[in-house]
């Protein structure tokens, strides 16, 4: 039997080692060109030449196909073998390239701290804000976001979650001095807008038409601003920075309105019967009335909010007369519902209008099919962010028992039943690797879920995304009771500072369970 080195070396291995036996005796090696010489001839060659030489041996040695070498089988005990040693038969599988979702679910597991410690940080990291001047009708709804919304466009989800974000200031800036004085005129507020790029130009006021009966007062005397008539519901603000409009593509003029926080917008809620709009509009067009009190409803220092909008709107579009201009009105709740309102005022209050767009956030039924076709009519654009779960957007509903299942007038003009406007970006917090499944009523409402939601969301289809970057400090602060105990406390073996989660308020209704 012959023996040598051949015998226990692979053929790659063999050549590097002939190549190594050349440089010491002159044999003859795939990676040295001048081996048929005598190694003392090699020294008076070119050092240059050799390089090159060299380097394109080894270029063609790389292009050749290299086979896997056997892994090495051990014998059992028994006939039957033994499975070869290293990775293990599940990691041998790599599921995760099967089942992406497991991969995405590896990059969220709390083990990563450093990712987690960063979601748990009070700094927001934001998807970046690429350049829309080309594109940013088409963001603004001009398509009604056709190939945007599933899967999500990046730029889209960035757009809203921005604008839930001047929600969020709506929200802060009310319970920070909720109070209205019934002698005077509110005094200027300040608000913290989430982009310094915008200044607030208008505050705006909602006054309920219904009062409390006078027994309330006498059994809770002290509820104060929880039974005003009137209070301060949301803002108007302008972008002001040429960066930012360069960036747009345009010079934007954001409204924004907050949900429910008094007695009295709670009783215009319920207040459910579907109206004319105004004497002189389409009988068949209809709201609610609760909703369409709040809008039109004067106070006794104040202007109904239609009136407030419609002023600002005008003196903001002849003070920026001439630039490209866009109106986005944006609420949660209750301010979901007002914003269609409000958008349905202003498209028509000037005859060159700015396109208007709306991004409403868990908002409930507004009107019926005739208030739907008359917004399309005014070619307003109205993008619903909807979680499944939402029971408010799911309200206000008559029975059928009541409209008269069949009825004559039913069938002929829907007058009596309530509709959605259509386009709808539609979540679901079962997604959230971070919320429990069976999260309460009050969290699949609330606002900073619904942006913790957009800002994983990828499609219908897919997992939640595991580069997703909103902080989890708010949510943690608002839903505690409805993330997934393995975080929570995870958050608190990290030894993070509760005090880095406390906000100033709650951007919604605190969750029932807390």
């Amino acid at each position: 039997m012959q023996t040598g080195v051949g015998l226990s070396l692979p053929a790659q291995n063999l050549n590097v080692l002939n190549a190594r036996r050349a440089s010491f005796k002159g044999h003859k090696s795939h990676l040295n060109p001048s081996s048929q010489k005598h190694v003392s001839s090699v020294s008076s060659a070119s050092s240059t030449e050799l390089t090159r030489g060299h380097l394109s041996n080894l270029e063609k040695l790389l292009q050749k196909t290299n086979q896997p070498e056997p892994e090495p089988v051990i014998k059992g005990s028994g006939n039957g073998l033994i499975q070869p040693k290293g990775k293990g038969f599940l990691e041998g599988l790599n599921l995760s390239g099967i089942w992406p979702e497991m991969k995405a679910a590896e990059e969220m597991s709390p083990r990563h701290l450093n990712r987690l410690k960063r979601l748990l940080s009070k700094t927001m990291e934001y998807s970046p804000r690429n350049n829309l001047g080309s594109r940013w009708r088409e963001y603004h709804g001009c398509n009604d976001w056709s190939g945007l919304l599933d899967p999500l466009d990046e730029n889209l989800r960035r757009e809203v979650v921005r604008y839930g974000e001047f929600v969020q200031a709506a929200y802060h800036g009310f319970h920070s001095n909720p109070a209205m004085s019934t002698d005077e005129a509110p005094l200027p507020r300040h608000v913290a807008l989430p982009d310094r790029s915008y200044k607030m130009t208008k505050s705006l006021y909602a006054t309920s038409s219904v009062g409390l009966p006078k027994w309330v007062d006498d059994v809770a005397p002290d509820l104060g601003w929880m039974t005003q008539r009137s209070s301060w519901i949301g803002y108007v603000a302008v972008c002001d920075d040429k960066k930012e409009i360069h960036r747009m593509g345009r010079r934007d003029i954001v409204i924004a309105l907050r949900g429910t926080a008094t007695c009295l917008e709670w009783a215009e809620n319920f207040r459910a019967q579907l109206v004319q709009i105004s004497e002189f509009d389409d009988p068949t067009q209809r709201v609610e009335c609760g909703f369409l009190s709040l809008h039109k409803t004067r106070g006794a220092h104040v202007p109904s909010l239609a009136e407030s909008v419609v002023e600002e709107v005008k003196r903001l579009m002849e003070m920026y007369k001439g630039e490209n201009l866009s109106i986005t009105i944006t609420g949660h709740s209750l301010g979901a519902a007002l914003s269609l309102l409000v958008a349905d005022e202003i498209s028509s209050c000037v005859p060159y209008m700015p396109p208007v767009t709306v991004f409403s956030f868990g908002g409930p039924r507004v009107g019926n099919k005739g208030f739907v076709d008359r917004l399309n009519e005014k070619n307003v654009k109205v993008l619903r962010i909807v979680n499944n779960q939402d029971l408010i957007t799911k309200v206000p509903s008559l029975p059928n028992e009541f409209i008269g299942e069949g009825s004559e007038q039913q069938e002929k003009d829907n007058s009596w039943t309530y509709s959605h406007v259509e386009t709808e970006l539609r979540i679901d917090h079962k997604m959230s690797p971070y919320l429990k499944p069976n999260a309460d009523v009050a969290c699949c409402h609330d606002l900073e879920a619904y942006l913790h939601l957009v800002d994983g969301f990828l499609s219908s289809n897919c997992p939640f995304r595991s580069n997703a970057k909103r902080s989890l400090a708010r949510l943690l602060q608002d839903q505690r009771s409805n993330v997934k105990q393995l975080y929570t406390h995870k958050a608190l073996s990290l030894n993070l500072d509760r005090d880095r989660f406390s906000f100033p308020i709650t951007s919604c209704l605190p969750s029932p369970s807390q």
